[in-house]
């Protein structure tokens, strides 16, 4: 996994002073000879413990308790001590600079004296232990995983963590109580554990075939007693993970069906379908197309949604419709777009609406009620208010919808309603303004508004919501150095990092993302505020993966641009910009707009460009001659674009800003131009290059 502290060039390890005397202290604690003398001198050196002496002394009290028999044991009073809270406490505090084995050990040590898995101490040092459970020896991962199975947490994601690592390295595992412990896991468990374990592993997105196979054949002895919703997630798990085992899958098949045979519950009816199109050659006879059929008229969107995308996934993937149109599934796709619209246009309350729209997705709502949808939004907006205004806003920047009525009437519910609006949500509110690269009327009002509302939670914030929330308002060119200072500090990185550890891959890669892309945006756009460029490493690592690809059409373009520019060596493709921009194509036109050859440099040559510690907005043209200007031609498909107007997107159009900033002059050539009628011939084509780079008329040709 790549960590933050492993590309920021700033020194991670926070110093702590301690007291001259730190030997002799814990030499007098290990010569105690009870309870009283040990609390004693917490009570006289509270104020100058180290972590060591903290560990030092629950250790001591708990060797105390271990020597009594059971009659003369005084757990509770001990517990109960004013200077055990002061243990407690100082544990809290110190925490993060304990070594890993004193870290366990002192976990395992205030479970022993009675506190449960919700006391904020042992909440703290468990998340601390996952956060270092990569490094953790078979020794520590025993008493770590006891220390769970104390607290009820033996199917927890965290249990998951655990056996995944002891899975890696179960041939070199001597200790018999640890294995016992993955064997409690791996083969004696119920069937809600097993469903648990499994939910854990696909959160986790593990690509362990041995545990996965393992959990598998439990489900598989417990098939039968599983409800349908219970089923849909084991079904979802499998797939999510690769699991190939046709027996289970026929197991899983014949109770979908017999459940599905007998259910009159539109819900109940819609997830067992959903269950069925996910497993191998999925198929939908004629008696279950009529079933479907008759609930229609009792479904909510949500169900309409489900059926929708179970039929889609059917002719997909079903081997009866490979070469024939499946009528039957067509009809009935065209009954659920009538139902859908039909729901829609009869709706007469928002939150009634909402309720069934906030978590559809898929192609069919996309393709086929997403305009409706917003329709009726747009019939209703008066009734957005404080309470549902981060939810509608979510839904639009999801749908990458763009209707400026909608987002006008969240800006000015933010500005009327802000003090009854969570800090929390705010995020969420200023997203689509940001995806969707729009300003409300308001603008400076509207984010100053947002960003004042949120500003004495800075501190407290999620630090991936935090580094979301910078990054959508870059995009909108919106800095707030209150919102940078809480961000770029050694502090808030340090956090970010070991929050980084317990993400999954994805959203791990996604964060680092984000947070490079706003450094870039701060270095660039605001220079005055001296925030360092600090993903140089990153940047490489990232971009060595799959730099310098190019599709279908941008080959085409690239052969074209050669004929217009007098030759191969007249153009780079795939070029890496200071500060890790790719962009598409590049050439070169002196001050008389004639191009300027490369040379034999003309197509990148995979070796990454370093950083210069000092950018200005010349760095383009800072080796050109006098006039000339480099021209960067990017090509921009669907992606690009609001999905309902050729609206440039926010990412792409801060792109296109911080390439100008780095002296480009920027060309944008849309999928929609580039695939019209109007360019359906070569030399159309070629004209329309002609005239982008060099403001000339058709060709004479």
């Amino acid at each position: 996994m790549l960590r933050l502290r492993a590309i920021c060039p700033f020194s991670w390890r926070v110093f702590q002073f301690r007291p001259f005397s730190f030997e002799p202290l814990l030499s007098r604690m290990n010569k105690c000879t009870d309870e009283e003398q040990i609390f004693d001198l917490i009570e006289k050196n509270k104020a100058i413990l180290s972590e060591k002496q903290v560990a030092c002394a629950l250790s001591m009290l708990w060797q105390f308790q271990k020597q009594k028999t059971s009659l003369l044991k005084n757990v509770e009073c001990i517990r109960d001590h004013p200077q055990f809270l002061t243990l407690h406490n100082l544990a809290t505090t110190k925490m993060e600079f304990m070594n890993d084995n004193t870290l366990v050990n002192v976990l395992y040590i205030i479970q022993q004296f009675g506190f449960e898995a919700h006391d904020p101490l042992v909440e703290a040092l468990v998340t601390e232990a996952w956060r270092r459970l990569e490094r953790f020896d078979i020794n520590m991962l025993s008493k770590f995983s006891s220390c769970l199975a104390d607290q009820h947490l033996c199917f927890s994601p965290l249990m998951g963590k655990i056996a995944d690592i002891v899975n890696r390295n179960l041939e070199t595992i001597q200790d018999l109580r640890l294995k016992s412990t993955m064997l409690l896991m791996s083969e004696e468990l119920t069937s809600q554990q097993a469903l648990a374990v499994m939910g854990a592993m696909e959160e986790m997105e593990s690509r362990n075939s041995r545990l996965i196979k393992k959990i598998a054949s439990i489900l598989y002895k417990h098939l039968d007693n599983y409800k349908p919703v219970e089923l849909l997630r084991i079904t979802q798990a499998l797939i999510f993970l690769h699991f190939q085992s046709k027996e289970l899958f026929v197991k899983l098949r014949e109770l979908l069906l017999s459940y599905l045979k007998v259910s009159v519950i539109p819900s109940e009816i819609s997830l067992l379908v959903c269950a069925l199109s996910m497993l191998p050659s999925p198929h939908l006879d004629e008696a279950r197309i009529s079933q479907i059929e008759a609930v229609l008229p009792q479904c909510d969107l949500n169900d309409l949604n489900s059926f929708a995308t179970s039929v889609l996934r059917c002719i997909q993937f079903d081997p009866m419709y490979r070469n024939n149109t499946p009528g039957k599934q067509l009809k009935l796709l065209q009954k659920l777009d009538h139902y859908g619209r039909q729901r829609l246009q009869k709706c007469s309350s928002l939150n009634l609406l909402w309720e069934e729209v906030k978590s559809l997705k898929g192609d069919w709502f996309a393709d086929s009620l997403l305009e409706e949808t917003v329709v009726t939004l747009q019939r209703l907006m008066d009734e957005i208010n404080y309470i549902n205004v981060a939810g509608i806003a979510s839904f639009i920047s999801r749908t990458n919808y763009l209707s400026t009525s909608l987002l006008d009437r969240i800006a000015s519910v933010v500005l009327q309603q802000n003090e009854k609006i969570h800090p929390f949500a705010i995020l969420a509110i200023i997203l689509p303004f940001s995806a969707l690269n729009y300003d409300p009327p308001q603008r400076d009002e509207f984010f100053g508004t947002c960003l004042q509302h949120l500003n004495s939670y800075l501190s407290i914030l999620d630090p991936l919501k935090l580094v979301f929330l910078g990054y959508s308002l870059a995009t909108r060119e919106y800095f707030s150095e209150d919102l940078l200072k809480a961000i770029f500090n050694i502090r808030f990185l340090a956090k970010l990092d070991s929050q980084l550890e317990l993400l999954c891959s994805s959203l791990n890669m996604k964060v680092q993302f984000r947070l490079m892309e706003l450094n870039r945006a701060v270095c660039l756009e605001c220079p005055e505020y001296q925030i360092p460029w600090f993903h140089d490493r990153f940047c490489q690592q990232q971009y060595k993966k799959d730099f310098g690809r190019m599709n279908g059409a941008q080959q085409q373009i690239y052969k074209m641009l050669a004929e217009v520019l007098g030759g191969i060596n007249f153009v780079k493709a795939s070029v890496l910009t200071p500060y890790y921009y790719t962009i598409d194509f590049e050439c070169i036109l002196d001050k008389r707009k004639k191009p300027i050859p490369y040379g034999s440099h003309n197509t990148t040559s995979g070796k990454l460009p370093k950083i210069h510690s000092e950018l200005n907005t010349q760095i383009a043209g800072s080796r050109l001659p006098p006039g000339a200007e480099k021209i960067a031609l990017e090509f921009l498909d669907s992606r690009a674009f609001c999905r309902n107007i050729p609206h440039l997107k926010g990412k792409s159009a801060m792109k296109k800003r911080h390439l100008e900033i780095l002296g480009y002059h920027v060309i944008q050539i849309p999928h929609f131009e580039w695939n019209s009628m109007a360019l359906s011939t070569k030399n159309a084509r070629m004209d329309y290059l002609r005239e982008r780079i060099f403001g000339e008329g058709k060709s004479s040709s």
